[in-house]
Parts: C-alpha cells; structure tokens; sequence
C-alpha cells in the first residue's frame, strides 16, 4: 500500500496496519492510503472482516495538528469515518497506548472496539481551544450516554480501557497479544453475522437522556470554563446530539469547529501546545546525561515537603533532611496527612500512597545525602543561609551529584560560587505547592555544565513539570514579570481604586483571581519580607503587615476572612487607610476604570518580558508565556504575555506605555527597544526574540 498503511490477511480477516511515528497522527500522508485501503477491503470478498491497528507504541494520538487552521487536504477524516460505516462486515478498532482526538473519532467508526488493558481513551481537543471535529460529540453520547460523554469532551481527560469497558465505548479489554485477540474477536464477529449496526445508528442510550440534568450538568461546567469558548461549544455540540438528527447534529459540529479553530482562543492555545514542547529542547539534549534515582531534599517545610513529593511521585527514592527530628516529623507528617487528602478523594490508591511513602528516607544528618545523585536546597531565602547549605554540600556530595537551589528571586552564580562545584549547580525554581503546581524554571548558571542542564530538563519531564530554561536575574523571569506587573498596585490604590476593583478587572480579563486576593493567599508577610531585605517599601502593604493582618492565614489582609473562610470580604478599614495614605500625599483620588487598571498592570509586564528577552534571560518569547501560563494564571485562552501582545497589537501597547511614563515619569512604562521592534515587525522572532 504505502510507507504508512500496510494491509495483510489473516483467516480472512484483513488487518490495516497505520505506521506513522511516533504517534500514528492522522496526517494526509496516512490518509490518503487508509482511505484507498477500507474502500478496497469493503467490497474485496476475500476479508470477512476488518482490523485496524497501529505499529508502533500507540494507537492514533490524534489529527496531525500543524493542519489546523489551514486547507484540508481530501480525503479528511470525516470522509474516512463516513466510508467505514458503509461498511457492511465488521470493522474492530484494536487499541493500544492512546486513542485521542481524531484517532477516537476513528475508532467511533468501527463497529466495535478492542483495547489493551493500559490503553488510555478520549478527546481532548478542548484543550486546544477546540472541539472533536470528525464527529466524535455526536457519536460518543450514542455509545457512553450523553452525561459521561460531556463530562469526557468537556475536560477532555482520557479514561483508562477498563473505564471504558464500564461505560460502553470499548466492546473487550485483553491483557495479552492486543492484535491477534482483535483479529479472533473480528472473526466471531463475521461468522455470527450481521447486521452489524455503525455507531451513528444507535439511539438507545440518547433516549435514556434526562435533558434538564443535562442542561444542569452542562452549566456546572460553563462556570469553570472562565471565559473560554470550547467548553461551552462542546456542551452545546453534545446537546445537539440529544436533540438533533444524527446529520444535523453532525453538520452543527462542523461549524462550531471551523468558528473555534479560527478564533483567537484556539490560536492561544495551540500557541502554548508548542510552547510547551519548544520549551523542552536545549542545547545539549543529545549529551550523555547522568543518572538520578535517589534525590536528597533540604528542608521539610511546605516548599521541601512539596518538592519531595514531587519526586517521588516520579517514582525517585527521597532523602529528606531538617535541622531537628521535631521539624523533620513535623515535616514527614504533612506529606502523609496529604497523601491521606489525595486517597480520600480518590486520586490516589491506598496502595499507591503505600508505595510512595516508602520511597522516603528522614533524616537530620547531611552525610545521608552523600549517595543522592541530586540534591535540591529548600531552606529559607536569605543569601548567607544558602551559601552555608552549599558549602556543605562541596564537602558531602558524591562526584558527580547535582546541586540545585530552589531560590525564587536570588543570584544563583553567587551561591554557585560558594561550592567546590560550581558547573555542577543550578537552580530549580519549583512553584508552590510543588507537588501540584506545574511549573518549573531550570536556571542556567554562568558554570552549569550542559549535562547537568539537560539531565535535569529531562527529570523534570519525569516528574512531570514543565521545565523551562531561564538565565540568571533577580527573580529570573516569572518573579521578575510579576513585580513589574504590581509596580503600579498600591498607585492604583492611592489615586482611586479599591483592592476589589483592581482583582475585578483581572478575573474579567481571565485571570482566576486578582493580584489582591492572591497576594491575602500567599500571605503579606512573604512581600514585607523581601521589601525589607532589598530596602523597599510598600505604604499600605506594609502598614497592613505591621498591623499583623498577612492575609487568609490571619483572617485580615487587604480583605477580611470571616471565620476562617476563603471568600474575600472587602474591608472598610483598608479602604480607610487607602483613603488616608492618599490624603497624607495629597493625592486627589478618582474613578479608575478597568482599562485603566489593565494597561497600568498588564503593559508593564509585557514589557518587563521584552527587556527579558533583549537580556537573554529568557531564549524566546514562548517560553515566557509558558511560564506565565503553568505558574501565574495568565488565562490560556489569550496564550501568555508574550502571544496576548500581538492579540492586543503592540503598537497600541508602546503607545499606551508611552502615555503612562508621561503621566508618572516611572521607568516601569518607558517601552523596551524589544518591544518597539516588535511593533515594528510583528513577530518576536523578527525583533530578535529568539534564540
């Protein structure tokens, strides 16, 4: 046939074999070959039945997604599902490894389906800014029931072979020999006899609907969407399925797709889907990298405990160090009482949690992290107190061992200074809670050896972050940005606005909350803290912080907390205060709109991240928006910082910018050359953004 369909008989079953790694995506190339091949075999007399597998380690992962958004090359794959339901013997999907997206959609177009017992299934288009464009919303609810197929779209999380089993979408899960069970399934299929009914035909389960728990269900999920369009796409797409004929549901589809994979949402998030894996290659990849299986973390705290957790649920052996056994329990307490949480919510099975726990090691004296291959410093962010931990460390650490400080905004050359060892250190800048958070910026000391860089990007992966690589500044990029993004917070506050105005304006935009209520949940005191020890200061934060109010933690911040509840309270005596440090400067205070609020927040940080950029702090600009994206919230559905600029047109930006550093003379808005060049070109690339 081709390089990349293969068709062979067996018992007069025919097996269609799709080889196109690393991931069978349904590219032309595939087809083009698959569809001459289902349309030979379904009048060739010679097969009784058909089978389609995958070579390789995974069943079809998906449409070939550098297509979207551009003329579709026939035939496409809902040409291909349309063709195999006039197919009148059986047709089995054999599915192995993933059946995502498109690949699902085909095997909705056999009759039945056979998964390996470790296969994973879904349709996460939705996390592309898009929803299943070859049918998949209209006939997943015919084989699942409408509520598990919402719930399935909407997320877009696969479920596992067994849980599709339960549900109806898969007919046998085998543990052994996936392709020969599948051919002997296809056989029995053929000589029982037919008709054998296409998915597209089967209403029962529809029927079953209970459309007002449907609708329910569906704006459940419309709330946590924050402002982006496919999840609300996908739940009508489902509906349309219960309520529409199968044509008319499948038409209704096709344009919510075509308006979605348009729109600059989708554009976003397929942005950041590249981001993400252009943020995993480095120089360097190809080096022998050195092995790590047993990981030594210092300091027991939220941060040490969290990152401890992070590795072992990677599966790495952890050597957990403190100061005292009290802090060291305290410590091994927090991480059990967490991995309890997770078992009663049932992320996590109880023998899971076992095996997790028994990856951990306690411990008060350094010499037990002589065997560890990696070594990661949680302790408190002071300079000298790093430099002590590392000057151990060059004494204790086997040849070899790779030495990370997990600092958030301090010079890592310096502490790589303060080591024997210096190209073997660099920092792992974890977000918390490390054990959840995504994030991970690896920073690139002056001396870091290529091998330690890419041993530990690829260790990240393992434990699933992701990693992107930064330079050495003074918060790196994401602490650095942020600061520039709440240069101009408290100066909203004393020329106008309110803390809630302010958070308004971000939760509006598509933030999940507002600088204001994240600053009360991280806790006050961690900014007073770092103002002082760089000689700053905050007028209304920090007489907030002398007054002990430090946010959620003490039940008074920049809002109040009433009986320990989460839900933020504007306060009366903040917005006194507000009111009083403003006369105190003889500040005329005025109505402060959101747009106001947004240029004066959000322009800086862009432009913060173009000076990043001209510094080479970061190596592009996608790299920035994945940070930004994975450990602040920028809204996915405006793709980062770095992508909204050019939604937002960054003419318009150094034009505001320039208004505002008129208005204050602060250097916060004077626009970066990056930027004006980037407003010249329209690319970052262009303007010299790139490595």
């Amino acid at each position: 046939m081709s390089s990349s369909v293969n068709v062979a008989n067996e018992n007069g079953v025919a097996i269609v074999i799709i080889d196109n790694p690393p991931v069978n995506a349904l590219s032309f190339h595939v087809r083009k070959p698959l569809y001459e091949a289902l349309a030979a075999l379904r009048d060739d007399p010679g097969a009784k039945a058909i089978v389609i597998a995958c070579a390789g380690r995974t069943f079809v992962a998906g449409a070939d997604i550098t297509e979207f958004g551009k003329p579709v090359e026939q035939p496409e794959l809902r040409a291909i599902i349309a063709l195999l339901e006039t197919v009148p013997k059986p047709t089995v999907a054999a599915i192995h490894g993933t059946a995502l997206g498109g690949g699902l959609e085909l095997a909705l177009g056999c009759h039945f389906r056979v998964a390996d017992r470790g296969a994973k299934l879904g349709l996460p288009e939705v996390k592309l800014g898009l929803l299943p464009g070859g049918g998949g919303t209209v006939r997943l609810p015919r084989l699942v029931g409408a509520a598990k197929a919402l719930g399935m779209i909407v997320s877009g999380t696969p479920i596992s072979a067994g849980e599709a089993k339960a549900a109806g979408l898969v007919d046998a899960v085998v543990d052994s020999d996936l392709l020969a069970e599948a051919i002997r399934f296809a056989g029995e299929m053929a000589d029982r006899g037919g008709p054998f009914v296409p998915v597209r035909d089967r209403n029962n389960r529809l029927a079953e609907t209970d459309l007002s728990a449907f609708d329910a269900q569906a704006a459940e999920l419309a709330k946590k969407a924050r402002g982006l369009d496919a999840p609300r796409a996908c739940a009508e797409a489902v509906r349309n399925a219960i309520t529409l004929p199968f044509d008319e549901a499948l038409a209704a589809e096709r344009q919510l797709f075509l308006k979605l994979v348009s729109g600059d949402q989708s554009r976003a998030q397929r942005h950041l889907f590249f981001a993400e894996r252009e943020a995993a290659k480095i120089p360097g990849k190809d080096l022998q990298k050195r092995t790590v299986s047993r990981v030594g973390i210092i300091g027991a705290g939220t941060m040490g405990g969290g990152i401890a957790m992070a590795f072992a649920n990677g599966g790495l052996q952890v050597t957990l160090l403190e100061t005292s056994d009290e802090a060291l329990r305290r410590g091994l307490a927090t991480i059990e009482k967490n991995y309890i949480v997770s078992v009663s919510r049932g992320s996590l099975t109880e023998e899971a949690k076992r095996q997790r726990l028994g990856l951990f090691k306690g411990s008060t004296d350094y010499t037990d992290l002589a065997d560890c291959d990696l070594i990661v410093e949680a302790v408190f962010e002071d300079m000298a107190v790093k430099k002590e931990v590392f000057g151990k460390l060059g004494a204790i650490a086997k040849p070899g061992a790779i030495l990370a400080t997990n600092t958030s905004y301090l010079d890592v050359d310096e502490i790589a200074a303060s080591t024997s060892r210096p190209q073997d250190l660099l920092g792992m800048h974890f977000f918390s809670p490390a054990n959840v958070m995504k994030l991970l910026e690896i920073v690139r000391a002056e001396k870091t050896a290529p091998e330690v860089l890419a041993t530990v990007t690829d260790l990240a992966r393992r434990i699933g972050k992701v990693a992107v690589v930064v330079g050495v500044c003074h918060g790196f990029v994401g602490n650095r940005m942020l600061s520039a993004r709440g240069s101009e917070n408290e100066f909203l506050l004393l020329e106008g606005a309110t803390p809630g105005e302010v958070d308004k304006a971000f939760t509006d935009f598509g933030w999940p909350m507002g600088p204001f209520q994240m600053g009360d949940l991280a806790g006050l005191d961690i900014g007073w803290r770092n103002r002082k020890a760089r000689g700053q200061t905050a007028v209304i934060a920090d007489t907030l912080c002398e007054q002990g109010h430090f946010g959620q933690k003490t039940g008074r911040g920049w809002y109040r907390y009433e009986a320990g509840a989460r839900e933020p309270v504007a306060d009366p005596e903040v917005e006194a205060l507000i009111r009083a440090k403003a006369a105190e400067r003889g500040i005329a205070r005025r109505e402060i709109g959101a747009e106001e609020i947004i240029e004066r927040t959000l322009y800086p940080l862009v432009n913060e991240g173009a000076k990043i950029l001209e510094e080479g702090v970061a190596g592009r600009a996608s790299d920035i928006d994945v940070v930004w994206v994975n450990g602040y919230g920028f809204p996915i559905g405006k793709g980062g910082p770095m992508f909204w600029a050019g939604l937002a047109g960054a003419g318009n930006i150094v034009e505001r910018l320039e208004h505002w550093h008129r208005q204050t003379g602060r250097a916060i808005f004077e626009p970066a050359a990056m930027l004006r060049r980037f407003a010249e070109t329209g690319s970052w690339e262009s303007a010299g953004g790139a490595r």
